[in-house]
């Protein structure tokens, strides 16, 4: 694969102003925690010759620097910047699609807080940006745009509206005092027409309104924590249509609204219909967004996933950034689309990804940009404090210097860089450089000598290469043979981090956006990975370690799990498939002479508490037992899907436990029938799954009787529960026949479903005689002549169905009074009585 090289396009020098934009962006990049200034408030024209910077602090003001077609143009007459004309905030910068533009004319609008807009163009005969006119976008004077974008035709912001008279008597929330609005704007010559104002939305909380081709996206405001209760969904809307859609960052579109009658939505009306499911659910917050011009907008989530809402609402996954990639510079990260390439930047590493398949085509190490001596001696006094504090510290939470400078424990450090960098009194800083030059000239000459002696990045590449090339060998290789597996193992324990890689490459491993693994190797090397475990040798002359080396399977599955952990189920499920298809046989591995499967040796890598072990010294338990959860569900066998129910019911997870025996019951009627008397033993102990019954009902294997049923009920049933409903010291049956509902006993009300169910399929007449039964050639006997009087109905009890009810009663009291012999009871019409048992 060609590798990819970043080059420099330019270094602004031919802009105007462009030793000011590089200052700008200088001062941007330090350390310097007075500096104000702040990427996100730079816009760049979509052709890209003219950048602008909105100041926001301490001043406000606007910066333009503009790139000239003829450069002669700039040398002969004077450059006209965009000048402010009033001393508003400024919300944002609109850059407008001239139809009539030619060579060197471009228009936007300056949008600033109090809804005012002024319109200019640049013209480069002319020297540079020229006013137009100014227009107001919002009606009410006392409006505040909070955020605004151009979609198309329209122009499109979010403002804020002061609270009205009512609303302050019915003390209404000031959370929702925000309204969308949208205007139609036409390009002429020199000027640009708006259309009437409207609003799209009421009474909604504070949005910032992202454009991407015909919609527009309404994403909650981050920085207001007021509302941080509505950030688990946003809205997608279409200016052109007025449809709105509620959507989420982990399930896509859930509702679609339509236009009003009324041509205007009321948000609190507007999300009533999926309150109840959002409360459910518990998305990932949003890192970072950016829109792809075509309609969809691409997000970078804290779970380190890169998904795409595409425009027709499904949400997509599209890259998986490495665990804990975003937990030191989730501050720090952009990305931006280009066709089919998204360009990741995640603090000084930009990751490019092919966005049709989410294959990572390159992964390059941005180069620091230039800083003052200051802002390096800052940098090193917070990196050796922070090196110095965790070597005395007794917490094992890893120390950032990102953490010391938030944080407020640390004064040392925190003081000495308020000292450094200061311009105003010389004599402290001085001083304190000139006590520090010795020892200053003396690092310096020792990192030189070191750099003289041991080039690290180039030693680092050249153990990177040879640990790919070893390891791709050893992998490739028909067959591994006791020295080979030992030399692998020391691979992956001296470089782990390198083996890791290796791994990848040799495999070709590829995760997709469904979150499975795919590998384009061939079968061989695959054989190689699933070589047999062989039956330990011990060799006299070698040390314990290397006659327990691992096989190359538990090998990978020990890296997938310190480095990509939520790859190991993946791994296990990519691993059978290879198994199956290239025919490698079932375990390839020995268990006291027997096949081992392949989840039983995935589940080696997890470190996984012995019975009676203090589970304080395992911190990682939960999510490594979620792991050996999902590892025993991957192997689909009968016995491992049973473990996993079983960790489930210990964990109380009722509701995975019903997902999981609904999946695995319509793999084989055994294995039905292995879940279903599982659940019902659980059911019959507590009351935890009365919500899930129905559903428990359902999957009633289709042999299994009544008497069955029973049997297993009361030989689970807790003895406290029997003994509280047939107390052998009262005469006295109990009051009512149903418990209270705050106990844990079972009733027979909760099981009459499940027990009609099956009586109804035990008495359903047999097919193979139906035809017989109902033959015309065959017609009935005369029926016998009866007594005239009452019908049998009224005289005697019922049959057929009523009689095996009155059965399977006789057959409850009976078992019953095994456990109350001090009690006689008799069958009448389907009821139990109760007499003393004379002695």
């Amino acid at each position: 694969m060609m590798q990819r090289m970043l080059e420099q396009v330019t270094d602004f020098v031919d802009f105007t102003r462009g030793t000011d934009l590089n200052e700008y962006l200088r001062q941007t990049y330090s350390n310097n925690r007075s500096c104000k200034n702040n990427l996100s408030d730079v816009r760049v024209s979509p052709d890209g010759r003219h950048i602008h910077v909105i100041l926001r602090k301490p001043k406000v003001g606007l910066m333009t620097f503009d790139k000239y077609q003829r450069p002669q143009q700039i040398q002969s007459q004077k450059h006209l910047d965009l000048g402010m004309t009033r001393a508003v905030p400024i919300v944002d910068i609109v850059y407008f699609d001239d139809k009539n533009r030619d060579g060197g004319v471009a228009l936007l609008a300056v949008i600033f807080e109090n809804g005012k807009a002024e319109f200019w163009k640049f013209l480069e005969l002319k020297g540079g940006w020229h006013p137009l006119h100014a227009a107001d976008l919002c009606n009410s004077p006392r409006a505040k745009v909070i955020s605004v974008s151009a979609s198309q035709n329209y122009i499109v912001w979010c403002e804020e509206r002061p609270p009205s008279e009512s609303s302050l008597l019915v003390n209404e929330t000031h959370n929702f005092r925000y309204c969308i609005c949208k205007r139609t704007y036409e390009v002429e010559e020199m000027a640009v027409s708006l259309g009437g104002m409207k609003i799209a939305l009421h009474n909604n909380p504070r949005y910032n309104v992202i454009s991407s081709g015909e919609n527009v996206y309404l994403l909650p405001d981050l920085k207001d924590k007021s509302t941080m209760s509505l950030s688990k969904f946003f809205l997608m809307w279409s200016p052109r249509y007025d449809t709105f859609r509620v959507s989420s960052t982990c399930k896509g579109n859930l509702l679609r609204k339509d236009s009003p009658s009324t041509k205007e939505y009321d948000f609190r009306r507007l999300i009533t219909d999926c309150t109840g499911y959002l409360s459910a659910l518990s998305p990932p917050d949003i890192y970072g967004y950016s829109p792809t011009g075509s309609g969809g907008l691409l997000l970078l989530l804290s779970t380190g996933w890169v998904s795409l809402l595409q425009k027709d609402g499904v949400l997509r996954q599209i890259y998986k950034l490495a665990d804990n990639c975003l937990a030191s510079s989730s501050a720090h990260n952009s990305l931006n689309v280009y066709q089919d390439t998204l360009a990741l930047t995640i603090g000084r590493t930009l990751y490019l990804i092919d966005t049709t398949c989410g294959v990572e085509l390159e992964k390059i190490a941005l180069k620091r940009e230039g800083i003052n001596p200051a802002a390096l001696l800052v940098e090193a006094v917070f990196e050796e404090a922070c090196k110095y504090y965790q070597q005395r510290s007794l917490s094992s939470t890893r120390l950032t210097v990102e953490k010391l400078k938030r944080g407020g424990m640390f004064q040392a450090p925190i003081t000495l860089a308020n000292i450094l960098p200061q311009g105003g009194g010389r004599r402290g800083p001085e001083k304190l450089l000139g006590s520090l030059e010795a020892e200053l000239k003396g690092l310096v000459s020792l990192e030189e000598v070191k750099g003289g002696l041991v080039k690290e990045r180039e030693v680092e590449d050249v153990c990177e290469s040879l640990v790919q090339q070893e390891v791709g060998r050893l992998l490739l290789s028909s067959e591994l043979d006791r020295d080979s597996l030992l030399y692998l193992n020391s691979i992956f324990s001296l470089f782990p981090g390198q083996a890791w890689r290796a791994t990848q490459s040799a495999l070709q491993l590829r995760c997709n956006g469904e979150g499975s693994l795919s590998s384009k190797v061939p079968p061989e090397v695959w054989k190689t990975v699933l070589s047999p475990v062989q039956a330990p040798t011990v060799t006299a002359n070698l040390p314990p370690a290397a006659n327990s080396a691992l096989p190359v399977f538990e090998l990978l599955c020990h890296s997938v799990f310190c480095f990509q952990p939520s790859w190991l189920p993946r791994f296990l499920e990519l691993a059978q498939q290879q198994q199956t298809s290239a025919g490698l046989g079932m375990g390839l591995g020995l268990e006291n002479g027997e096949s081992l499967p392949l989840y039983k040796r995935a589940l080696s890598a997890l470190p996984l508490p012995g019975p009676g072990s203090d589970l304080k010294q395992y911190p990682d338990y939960e999510q490594n037992q979620d792991l050996e959860v999902d590892l025993l569900l991957v192997s689909g066998r009968p016995n491992a899907v049973l473990q996993a129910l079983r960790i489930l019911m210990g964990r109380r997870q009722w509701e995975r436990v019903t997902q999981v025996a609904q999946r695995f019951c319509r793999q084989s009627p055994l294995l039905n029938k292995e879940i279903f008397t599982t659940l019902l033993c659980e059911v019959a102990q507590h009351r935890d799954l009365d919500p899930y019954l129905d559903l428990l009902w359902a999957l009633c294997p289709e042999d299994l009787t009544v008497t069955a049923i029973l049997n297993i009920v009361l030989k689970n049933i807790p003895s406290s529960s029997l003994s509280t409903s047939f107390s052998p010291s009262s005469n006295i049956p109990p009051s009512s026949p149903f418990a209270d509902p705050q106990s844990s006993q079972l009733t027979f009300g909760l099981l009459k479903p499940l027990l009609s169910k099956v009586l109804q399929r035990e008495t359903r007449p047999n097919q193979r005689y139906a035809d017989i039964l109902q033959s015309p050639s065959f017609p009935p006997p005369t029926p016998p002549r009866q007594a005239k009087g009452l019908p049998r109905s009224t005289t005697e009890p019922s049959i057929g169905l009523d009689q095996q009810h009155n059965d399977i009663i006789s057959n409850m009291a009976a078992i019953f009074d095994q456990h109350d012999p001090s009690k006689h009871r008799t069958v009448h019409g389907g009821r139990v009585t109760s007499t003393p048992n004379p002695d």
